[in-house]
């Protein structure tokens, strides 16, 4: 269910999938590539005009006239709710120059928590802070005690969605900060093309902004935000996630930058292997064809799970892409096929072999109820409603 999650709310291809649109894009494909020269052009007085200006109002206002030739286009919505002695911004994170939006409307501090320092960092709009990993927290923290200091922006989701149907699970260290916050919420449009891409450099986001006709931010502020009493960090966090999301019509969820990661790391294995194969349906589709088979396993590892509720679904998964048959799984997974990759996980299997180790009487042999796969759908059947009730009946014993 996870991995089809991860489908929804990142686009693993900057292209559309939608046949009309694709043909739109490759129609305004000359004019954009005409626009994106004449932008970067522009884009360099505009860098040059930041820079020379102090931080002022002024200077917000020629910054954001001037990125909206760029095509980058700012709206705000309750803007009187936006708290002044605030210490600390929250918002959910769409693409790499969301910072950059919020501060052409408010002043705020973005601290570079990894990524290029130096002159990029300072280029890019970030704060480089100069301690270590494990200092960063009291840093910030000190930061945001001190009277006088711009507020900070942080994106506790540490990595970017393309915003249409989730937001990933908020890392607690922010919110450990202050005892108070105000969220905001940003939800962004762009014609033809996707927002953001894993693995896409911020650079490469860069020009794609400036080949699309527009992108428009529509940053929201929300009510300040305080820690009740006994409230944890991680808490605060979800209670703050829940609002956003609320505010967005989007779904919490506790997906994780590190799931995303294993994730663009397993579809690197396993591309390679279903470019082999070309269907009509996954022509000029790329990961199309990936999620269709992710969509499948998924259907096929719930039906396992039905069955066999104490397996992980990650287990059942990785049995299900070497059989590609869910009969056959249940019986290898009850077989105890899968016994050292489940102990290498740290998970525990519930074989023969196991069950003896927890219980005090004689233990219960848990076998299939079929010795080979059925020859036959109703064979299969019948087997597979064997094998449920073999572990109904453990399940009631145990």
């Amino acid at each position: 269910v996870q991995n089809l999650f991860l489908l929804y709310i990142f686009d693993f291809s900057v292209f559309p999938k939608d046949a009309v649109v694709l043909l739109l894009l490759l129609i305004y494909f000359p004019v954009g590539i005409s626009l994106m020269f004449i932008r970067i052009f522009i884009g360099v007085h505009v860098f040059l005009v930041s820079c020379a200006l102090p931080e002022s109002f002024i200077r917000r206002f020629v910054v954001r006239v001037m990125c909206s030739v760029l095509g980058m286009h700012v709206r705000q919505k309750n803007p009187r709710s936006r708290d002044k002695n605030t210490k600390l911004y929250i918002c959910n994170h769409v693409t790499e120059f969301d910072h950059n939006i919020i501060n052409l409307l408010t002043p705020c501090n973005t601290p570079q928590l990894d990524g290029s320092t130096g002159f990029v960092c300072w280029a890019r709009g970030f704060m480089e802070i100069h301690a270590g990993s494990g200092a960063i927290g009291e840093s910030l923290q000190s930061y945001c005690s001190a009277e006088g200091t711009t507020p900070l922006l942080l994106f506790p989701e540490e990595d970017t969605t393309n915003g249409r149907a989730g937001l990933l699970k908020f890392s607690s260290w922010p919110f450990s900060l202050t005892e108070s916050i105000q969220p905001v919420a940003l939800r962004v449009t762009r014609p033809l093309i996707s927002l953001s891409t894993p693995e896409s450099s911020w650079l490469t986001e860069l020009l794609w902004t400036f080949f699309v006709p527009w992108t428009v931010y529509h940053v929201s502020w929300l009510p300040t935000v305080s820690r009740q009493d006994g409230e944890s960090t991680q808490e605060f966090a979800n209670k703050v996630q829940e609002l956003l999301a609320a505010e967005l019509g989007l779904v919490a969820t506790k997906i994780t930058k590190a799931d995303k990661a294993e994730h663009i790391k397993r579809t690197r294995h396993i591309v390679p292997q279903t470019t082999t194969s070309v269907t009509p349906g996954s022509i000029g589709l790329g990961f199309m064809s990936l999620g269709t088979d992710d969509r499948r396993i998924a259907k096929m590892a719930q039906q396992v799970k039905d069955v066999l509720p104490h397996v992980p679904l990650n287990v059942i998964t990785k049995d299900l892409a070497k059989t590609n048959c869910v009969d056959t799984t249940i019986t290898n997974l009850l077989e105890n096929k899968e016994e050292t990759s489940m102990e290498a996980t740290g998970i525990s299997t519930f074989g023969p072999s196991k069950i003896s180790s927890y219980s005090s009487g004689p233990a219960p042999t848990l076998k299939p109820a079929a010795k080979a796969f059925g020859k036959s759908p109703t064979d299969r059947h019948l087997s597979l409603q064997e094998r449920k009730e073999a572990l109904y009946n453990f399940a009631r014993r145990h």
